[in-house]
């Protein structure tokens, strides 16, 4: 029984965890599926690239998830609340100075990616665009990134979960909107995605407050 009951804690906290994981590349391939209805060859190579360009950079931080994992489940274990707390704080100002310096550098990370990714004459205008728009996502896309990491310290995988899947709705409904009503084309699929990710940093505000 004592097995069991173990059995189950442990896939309590491992499924959401698993589903969160599987919606993180979602986000590239709803905007190369939206731009692909379009059927501008030029924007969905630039969204392809521009995809693979931020994937590679936000996961450089992912230890900002990791990390707070650690540090929020010995806090929690040892009912510290105070530390606790504390944890969330400073990822939460580590996520902040981390995205800023993104944003500063923004003008480098494009001619690198540029150089490193080599998109065609037809297809760097594009890119070029989908990357200015995105990388103002990155203060959300770090700050989730904390906020989950503490959430799931704090034995609560599901939060994280519903984040993940509510980022990913509203990523499709207002690219759609801003696409096929606004008529913004590559930049609406970009403003939804950035949207998208600032909503679900909105939700996990609200759920990390009321656990404060």
């Amino acid at each position: 029984r004592e097995m069991k009951t173990i059995d189950r804690s442990i896939a309590r906290l491992a499924l959401p965890s698993v589903v969160s994981n599987i919606t993180v590349p979602l986000l590239g391939l709803i905007d190369l599926t939206i731009v692909g209805h379009l059927g501008q060859s030029e924007q969905i190579g630039a969204i392809a690239i521009g995809g693979t360009v931020f994937n590679i950079i936000y996961w450089i931080f992912v230890f900002l998830r990791m990390g707070t994992t650690g540090l929020a489940g010995h806090a929690h274990g040892g009912k510290n609340k105070t530390e606790c707390a504390n944890v969330l704080l400073r990822s939460v100002i580590t996520a902040l100075c981390l995205a800023t310096i993104i944003c500063i550098l923004q003008t480098p990370l494009l001619n690198t990616a540029t150089y490193l990714m080599k998109p065609s004459a037809s297809v760097l205008p594009h890119f070029t665009t989908y990357f200015k728009i995105c990388i103002w996502g990155a203060p959300a896309m770090l700050l989730n990134y904390a906020l989950s990491g503490w959430f799931i310290g704090m034995q609560n995988t599901r939060i994280p979960m519903f984040v993940a899947i509510t980022q990913n709705i509203l990523n499709i409904i207002l690219s759609t909107f801003f696409v096929y009503k606004m008529h913004m084309e590559l930049e609406g699929v970009a403003a939804g995605t950035v949207s998208g990710l600032y909503g679900g940093l909105v939700i996990s505000s609200i759920f990390a407050i009321k656990l404060w």
